[in-house]
């Protein structure tokens, strides 16, 4: 009998085991490294029913971003059906900004609403989707390019420190500095 349990147990481990379904590589263009930012755990359920705007907020360290979409009237349009991929500047991505300039932004909306555009792209872009491209084009009109450069990927410049961060309409990639669009 003592040898039936451990069985019973390492078949049932086993058979567990097989039902988990891998998640997919970040995979990089042939010749470089693997990319580097991390990957946000899975959300609970009860966290992806929370849009875009909602996820960025419960995250703690958007809140200039927040405010930035309040002031710009582009916070109906990310709680809508998307799905969209937001490239979130951090609290500290906007304070590296030169002084003032947020101050200024939330004061003109429309350049405002510009510089918050040029961070969306339509549609939901997985990070292992991210890699392949060169570019994207945003909710501006206008296209981000795309790096991966010694195993870290780079959209115009701003490094990725964050990916798939999943949200009910969308998914996030957090990158560490503020993009601008051409003519900025």
């Amino acid at each position: 009998m003592k040898f039936k349990v451990p069985a019973v147990l390492l078949v049932a481990a086993m058979a567990v085991s097989a039902c988990v379904t891998p998640l997919p590589p970040i995979v990089a263009p042939a010749g470089s490294q693997p990319a580097a930012p991390t990957t946000a755990p899975a959300a609970p359920a009860e966290e992806m029913a929370k849009d875009i705007v909602d996820t960025a907020v419960a995250a703690g360290s958007f809140t200039t971003l927040a405010a930035a979409l309040e002031a710009a009237g582009l916070v109906d349009t990310l709680k809508g059906a998307g799905p969209f991929t937001v490239f979130a500047p951090t609290d500290e991505a906007f304070a590296r900004l030169p002084a003032g300039t947020v101050e200024a932004l939330l004061e003109d909306p429309k350049a405002l609403g510009d510089i918050l555009l040029y961070h969306v792209v339509p549609g939901k872009v997985m990070a292992a989707d991210v890699v392949k491209l060169t570019s994207a084009d945003t909710a501006l009109g206008q296209p981000v390019d795309i790096k991966v450069e010694d195993g870290k990927v780079f959209i115009n410049g701003a490094q990725v420190t964050t990916t798939d961060i999943a949200a009910a309409n969308g998914v996030i990639h957090v990158i560490d500095s503020v993009i601008l669009p051409p003519g900025n």
